[in-house]
């Protein structure tokens, strides 16, 4: 998508289409439910505002958060059409509410044939952090999942122009950069969109070779063999059930004038197919099980961002791919495994195999150098359960490390929370046979799987991000399409940042 800032009053811009936010200026008091909207477009404009002036007037806009209204030939404007987005109260909008808005306006505009179209910054957000949360709202509403439909329509919007004021050199510098992340979470979400039979531990890692070739990074490739002769018992435990070969995908980045120290290591769990191995998940809804590599992928698209970004920080990716099929060489209730670090591992249920390839995955990015450890996966239901479909949960074993992710989060407009790591829940996965069993029972299933990672990063400061419940849109968004999200890719390009800062 091709993004260009201008400076000319929204007035004099020609586009297929001007976008608008409206937003509600009344103060209402606590519980007067009966107030009437005071609707008013978010930009100084004369002609703009004269333009939606009636339409607004007539009471026919309720000014409800996505409700949009279309205007053609709007007077006073060169655009042909005005399509206005509304954001709710003027009081809490922000730039998530404007990324949000700016997907939406993508979203309805290309279901109606449009390629292209301007969008007018509001006031009330700084310019270049507005710029940046519509160029990235821009390219999440412009992915559709529908790739195999024989009926595909080819709809896409080409070109967006971010109508702004402001210093343009730094305003441009936004929009890339922006660009850079919208384009990488896409990326992301075409590898976690691909069925399991088109997106195999094999695949996965040519698609990442493909990528670090593009983009200028090292990767290295890495099967069956030799992730037994590096004694990574855990990975393989779940690696052997499956006739498709693992793959230990490594991507580095070094940019030259980079320090010693710090070294990031992001490590992603890619299985590309969770059948659940011999304690089989339930047919229902099983299908969605390709996207159990969604951390994996997550991680490949960061990789991607950072090495295009070119912040002066070393970064290291993990991404240790399988398929989890129940076969006569797959593992059982009962084995015990050994772990790359020498911890052995009683397998109570074999789904949950992705905190056991990661715990490889922690363990080898530390004997890489890595300084401080970030892991994402689509690790437990329970996460689910305790947070529903609106927050990842996050888990820390250093606080400084949580306050500069949380720092990062923030900027980057996605909704995680803190989980606890309490000494306590460690009792949950200790086993009469091994040093600790791979899970902890039924209550707190999302914090004792935390607990078992933590036994592998050890003092290493590490983030552990459990995106189960926001890795896939469960349902259709006015600013997303159902299906995978790219959660988590946003955060972690700011977090890496933040550390060349």
């Amino acid at each position: 998508m091709k993004t260009t800032i201008s400076l000319s009053a929204p007035a004099d811009v020609e586009t297929e289409s001007l976008v608008a936010v409206v937003l509600d200026q009344a103060t209402s008091t606590s519980g007067d439910t009966n107030k009437k909207p005071e609707l008013k477009i978010a930009a100084t404009d004369p002609a703009l505002q004269s333009a939606a002036a009636d339409l607004l007037a007539s009471g026919e806009v309720a000014g409800k958060p996505f409700e949009t209204n279309l205007l053609h030939k709007p007077g006073g404007l060169k655009g042909k059409r005005l399509l206005l987005i509304s954001g709710g109260s003027a009081r809490s909008f922000s730039a998530y509410d404007l990324r949000r808005i700016a997907g939406a306006a993508v979203r309805t505009l290309k279901s109606r044939g449009i390629r292209s179209f301007a969008f007018v910054a509001p006031a009330g957000i700084g310019a270049a952090e507005a710029v940046r949360a519509i160029v990235e709202g821009a390219h999440v509403g412009n992915f559709d999942p529908d790739y195999y439909r024989s009926d595909r329509k080819d709809q896409k919007i080409d070109a967006v122009t971010v109508i702004t004021s402001g210093d343009k050199g730094a305003l441009e510098k936004a929009a890339t950069e922006a660009q850079v992340i919208g384009a990488s979470q896409n990326f992301t979400r075409d590898l976690v969109n691909e069925p399991s039979n088109r997106m195999t531990p094999t695949i996965l890692a040519e698609r990442a070779k493909q990528m670090c070739a593009e983009v200028g990074l090292k990767c290295e490739v890495y099967g069956a063999d030799k992730i037994k002769e590096m004694k990574m018992g855990a990975f393989w435990s779940v690696a052997q059930g499956s006739d498709e070969p693992p793959a230990l995908i490594v991507m580095t980045y070094e940019p030259a004038g980079a320090p010693p120290k710090p070294v990031l290591g992001l490590v992603g769990k890619g299985i590309t197919f969770d059948t659940g191995g011999i304690s089989i998940k339930p047919a229902d809804g099983m299908e969605k099980m390709k996207y159990d590599m969604a951390g994996g992928a997550t991680m490949i698209g960061a990789m991607r961002a950072i090495a295009l970004l070119k912040p002066k920080v070393k970064v290291i990716g993990i991404v240790c791919a399988t398929e989890n099929m129940p076969s006569g060489k797959a593992q059982k209730p009962g084995d015990v495994q050994i772990a790359m670090s020498g911890k052995s591992i009683e397998i109570i249920n074999t789904d949950a195999e992705g905190r056991l390839v990661l715990a490889d995955g922690l363990y080898y990015a530390r004997q890489l150098g890595c300084t401080h450890l970030v892991d994402a996966a689509t690790l437990t239901g329970a996460v689910v359960v305790a947070l529903g479909y609106a927050n990842a949960g996050v888990f820390a074993n250093d606080d400084d490390m949580y306050t500069r992710f949380h720092s990062a989060n923030a900027k980057a407009g996605e909704k995680m929370w803190r989980m606890p790591l309490d000494d306590e829940y460690k009792e949950q996965i200790r086993s009469s046979i091994a040093d600790i069993m791979n899970t902890g029972g039924r209550w707190g299933g999302a914090i004792t799987a935390a607990m078992f990672l933590k036994e592998f990063a050890e003092d290493t400061p590490w983030i552990h991000l459990d995106i189960a419940g926001t890795a896939w849109t469960e349902e259709q968004k006015p600013w997303i399409a159902k299906g995978p999200s790219g959660i988590a890719l946003r955060s972690l390009v700011e977090f890496v940042k933040s550390f060349a800062a």
